[in-house]
């Protein structure tokens, strides 16, 4: 963090020729609220330094016994048989001795008194899944973050926990809208509710997904850290993406149902079944979640979930942890990789708990994992936006970084060793094949279950079509994650294989979209 927030303000400086000072309030100025351990740090830093020197010179960073010194810079030039960095350190370290004893409080960034209240709401959101504000405790929602409404269909009355998104219509919903889909009333014509005259046999269904950080469509905007790019404009969505945990589920590929404000579009499976049938509106949950090691999904389902076997319509429930069992940062990370028996294991467990809770006539896709060699082939000699000023900070030097701080997303597959890249994505697939398996030999009582890998390749091909490149179908500032077009692609590529192989899973078209649009169109908001 420390050197992330050091390299935009030096590069700040350069940019608008100015000082330090001047570039940190130019920053201060941008950022909502005033943040002012931020403006004590621009005390600290001197311009002859680069951030690694500045960030372990305040003691923001450090080295470990044993362990390497990380840094994301190339180490200054210094004499022929010294090394840049420790001799750049010796240097500053006296220097900012006394200036670093103003940071020592600080040990994580909600211990900032303008976050800490923040971070006690953003820790009680990652222990439940669950939304913060949800007044009948019925895991729905009207408060968009804090795993609200951008996660799950937002409530219409957090007064009625028997008022919510997804459940079958309270007396055809003639006096309320009890699935807050928008369609009640009595039409005066015919004395027919609205709900049984346009959604009965409408094989109405949500979908849910099952994900980790990709299918929580984790994004850090490159223009937080573009200086050429850089104005207040680029920071409005700061706190609402802090509520969020830095994903944008409302643009997903899965759940989206907003227009995208981070670049190319969006198209989900959920906005494809609304419009196959408006019967469907708010019925979507994304549970996912950004944990960087193998998950068991099954222990969490318990208390995320919100779905009643008995009152609630069927659902679509994506499987989708593309990466997170063979991804961790650890030094051994094969040691550390989900095993197939482990795989079988969660799996199954996890779809046992579905099949116990989710109604008759739902249906489970399993994902396979996604081949991660494409990131270190598409990226590893590029410009990372913080290096794009000055041409000094390359992927394959972001990953290295990372991977020494042992916070490495994949280090498995975000490392120059090709062999390690090569046994990571054979392990991808010895799971994949397990998932394979499951979808072919289980069978279970709520719901069938299908498998498809995961659709990089075809995505691939169809952004290059459209004349784009493949670096364009990953996250910038990450390195890691698919990006909104590879988002917005895949949606397309996975709904045309589900009405070819599997029409069954998206139901039939409703005939009256238009008259529950003409009527309703003012009543169904997000």
């Amino acid at each position: 963090g420390c050197v992330l927030v050091v390299s935009v303000i030096e590069q700040l400086a350069q940019w608008h020729n100015s000082t330090v000072k001047a570039a940190m309030e130019r920053l201060c100025d941008f950022i909502p609220g005033k943040y002012q351990i931020m403006r004590h740090m621009s005390r600290c830093i001197d311009r002859e330094m680069n951030a690694d020197v500045v960030c372990h010179s305040l003691r923001l960073c450090k080295q470990d016994p044993g362990q390497p010194l990380c840094h994301l810079y190339s180490p200054p030039k210094k004499e022929k048989h010294s090394s840049g960095l420790f001799c750049a350190l010796s240097y500053a370290s006296p220097k900012h001795q006394i200036r670093s004893k103003s940071f020592m409080g600080f040990s994580s960034v909600c211990a900032f008194p303008l976050l800490a209240n923040l971070c006690e709401k953003i820790k009680y959101v990652l222990r439940n899944k669950l939304p913060f504000e949800d007044f009948d405790g019925d895991k729905f929602s009207t408060f968009p973050t804090l795993r609200g409404y951008h996660w799950r269909g937002r409530d219409c009355n957090d007064k009625n926990t028997t008022v919510y998104p997804g459940r079958r219509p309270d007396n055809w919903d003639a006096k309320s809208d009890s699935n807050c889909n928008g369609i009640w009333g009595v039409d005066p014509k015919d004395g027919v509710p609205y709900e049984e005259k346009f959604c009965k046999g409408a094989d109405s269904k949500g979908v849910i997904l099952l994900g980790d950080s990709a299918g929580a469509h984790f994004h850090i905007p490159p223009e937080w850290m573009t200086v050429t790019q850089m104005s207040a404009k680029s920071f409005a969505n700061l706190p609402m993406a802090f509520s969020d945990e830095l994903d944008w589920p409302q643009f997903s590929e899965i759940t989206g149902f907003l227009n995208s404000t981070i670049g190319g579009w969006t198209d989900s499976l959920y906005l494809r079944l609304r419009k196959r049938n408006r019967c469907n509106h708010r019925d979507l949950q994304n549970i996912s979640q950004n944990v960087y090691v193998p998950v068991n999904i099954a222990p969490y389902l318990s208390f995320s979930l919100a779905r009643n076997q008995l009152l609630d319509n069927p659902a679509i429930v994506i499987y989708a942890t593309i990466g997170n069992d063979v991804c961790n940062g650890e030094r051994d990370t094969l040691a550390h990789m989900t095993t197939p028996k482990e795989m079988l294991s969660n799996v199954v467990q996890a779809l046992r708990y579905l099949d116990s809770h989710l109604p008759n006539g739902s249906h489970v896709i399993l994902t396979g994992l996604v081949d991660g060699r494409f990131l270190w082939d598409n990226l590893h000699n590029r410009y990372h936006p913080l290096g794009q000023l000055n041409k000094d900070v390359t992927y394959s030097q972001l990953y290295s970084f990372l991977d020494c701080l042992q916070v490495s997303p994949c280090s498995g597959w975000l490392t120059p060793n090709e062999t390690l890249r090569n046994l990571t994505s054979e392990r991808a697939l010895q799971l994949s094949n397990v998932l394979k398996e499951i979808a072919r030999s289980e069978k279970f009582a709520s719901f069938d279950i299908f498998y498809m890998d995961f659709p990089l390749r075809q995505t691939a091909e169809e952004w290059r079509k459209m004349g784009g490149e493949p670096w364009q179908l990953i996250e910038p500032v990450d390195g890691f994650h698919p990006s909104q077009v590879a988002a917005a692609l895949g949606t397309g590529i996975t709904w045309q294989k589900a009405l070819h192989e599997w029409p069954q899973v998206l139901g039939k078209e409703n005939p009256f979209n238009d008259q529950i649009e003409a009527i309703f169109k003012d009543q169904g908001g997000y």
